[in-house]
């Protein structure tokens, strides 16, 4: 799908769209969202005029209660911008693309060579448009927020009919910002459950890191987090966007929760060859016995080091006699024993 999108680790998306109008600003995000090990930078393409009549509203906790249309209006950017910014991404080492959300949209993200395509959870049901970026034939991501179960399946049907082969979902609450209480990470399982076949991940809008460190802990294969270098700055969604601090402890927790998984199967590790040998338990003497003399359990304990006669046997020793005499806190082995 994307060269930093390997099977084997989670994809770390740092969502800069609708956090720059300029482009020397886009330049500082992506600069910082290259230093903390993120895999790709996400913009937003729309228009306000072809994704919110001015009926529409926002009454969210970030935005108050205020005009769409007007909102769009002052963070909508055009395709020289669009251009210069996956242009840098691009030089700094960073996947880009963007979330269409009218046809125009997407014509233009194709027209500059973008190689997948995200839907956000406004158009997670919207099946004309799904089929729209579907037709394209790339790789897609769809956030699947304020969705049933039964929705997702109808949108991934109609996207898998027009012959997507790469598809990721993407557990989502759109709640600006999302509370803890309504996370819900386990709907984000439910998907996997769900669509085997399919990678799932998460789209975060809460504040903070814990969310998608648990989202990755969980099996999450993408992490999309919204990003900025000021929290403060103007916008809405810079309050519920990572920091640069933040976002590069995200990416090295998931980095090192990555190589703490392991392969799964329950054997020693390597780092236990001599922990084996000398904390566990073997079957050593508790007091004296002579060449000969019948042990009994008397004269047996159970101590450390491992690498005499394991605890399990010791009713099999008992009764067994010494090849030779042996001495308190001796470690019996079978060579030992008649």
């Amino acid at each position: 799908m994307f060269r930093n999108f390997t099977i084997d680790r989670c994809y770390i998306i740092a969502e800069i769209g609708g956090n720059f109008t300029r482009f020397e600003e886009a330049r500082e995000m992506i600069d910082a969202a290259a230093a903390t090990g993120a895999d790709a930078v996400k913009l937003q393409t729309y228009r306000a005029d072809t994704i919110a009549s001015r009926a529409a509203i926002f009454d969210m906790e970030n935005t108050g209660v205020v005009s769409q249309h007007e909102l769009f209006k002052k963070y909508e950017i055009d395709g020289d911008l669009h251009k210069a910014v996956f242009d840098y991404a691009d030089r700094r080492g960073l996947d880009w693309f963007s979330t269409p959300s009218h046809e125009s949209d997407l014509a233009m993200l194709e027209a500059l060579g973008v190689g997948a395509h995200k839907v956000g959870s406004d158009d997670a049901v919207n099946i004309p448009f799904l089929r729209s970026v579907a037709r394209t034939r790339k790789p897609m991501i769809v956030s699947t927020g304020m969705c049933t179960m039964e929705e997702v399946r109808e949108s991934v049907a109609a996207i898998r009919a027009e012959g997507v082969r790469e598809l990721i979902l993407l557990h989502a609450v759109t709640s600006y910002p999302t509370h803890p209480e309504h996370v819900n990470l386990g709907a984000m399982a439910a998907m996997m459950r769900e669509f085997p076949d399919l990678a799932v991940g998460y789209s975060d809008h809460t504040i903070g890191t814990t969310a998608c460190i648990c989202a990755a802990a969980m099996g999450a294969r993408v992490i999309e987090k919204h990003f900025t270098c000021d929290k403060n700055a103007p916008g809405p969604d810079h309050m519920l966007s990572a920091d640069p601090h933040e976002m590069k402890a995200i990416v090295d927790a998931i980095r090192s929760f990555e190589v703490m998984r392991g392969d799964g199967a329950k054997h020693p590790a390597a780092s236990e060859a001599t922990t084996r040998i000398n904390n566990r338990k073997s079957i050593v003497m508790a007091r004296a016995a002579t060449a000969g003399e019948p042990l009994t359990a008397s004269h047996l304990a159970i101590k450390r080091p491992g690498y005499g006669i394991a605890p399990k046997h010791l009713e099999d020793v008992i009764g067994r006699r010494p090849r030779q005499a042996l001495q308190a806190d001796d470690v019996l082995t079978w060579e030992a024993l008649q």
